[in-house]
């Protein structure tokens, strides 16, 4: 991957693994978010699988994709694969997000400003990861060197 798409990949999962932290917070505490219909969504039964907040589940999807961003330049089995391992995490995490905010939009009628961002992180994750893929071998499809 290069340095442009690698750059712009750590911004977005770094994002993402900020706003699934809060996300987790504010549902594992019982906190308030006092922003558009967070509260109506984070309470809801589709918050969670097996009292395990969806949030932190997404927190730790955000760590993994980090850590292989950080790890594909290695000779080993994760930097040999980063592509199909990137393209496999993002590919759930944006067909996850996509019924996720179906739920919200059809089930709850309630939108969540956090969940939105962590929808769009994913799909731009997603988006990189696609590029990348498409570009092997060719020159650098940002820079065009």
């Amino acid at each position: 991957m290069n340095r442009t798409l690698r750059t712009i990949a750590y911004l977005a999962a770094g994002t993402g693994l900020v706003d699934s932290i809060y996300l987790s917070w504010l549902k594992l505490a019982n906190q308030e978010c006092g922003v558009g219909d967070c509260d109506i969504v984070n309470s809801s039964q589709y918050a969670e699988i097996n009292g395990v907040p969806i949030a932190l589940l997404g927190a730790g999807t955000y760590v993994v994709i980090l850590l292989v961003l950080y790890m594909q330049d290695q000779d080993n089995f994760i930097g040999n694969n980063y592509r199909m391992i990137l393209f496999a995490l993002t590919l759930v995490g944006v067909l996850y997000s996509a019924y996720l905010t179906y739920i919200e939009v059809a089930v709850i009628f309630a939108i969540c400003p956090f969940c939105v961002v962590s929808a769009i992180t994913m799909l731009v994750l997603f988006v990189i990861t696609l590029i990348d893929m498409f570009s092997m071998g060719k020159e650098d499809p940002i820079t065009q060197e």
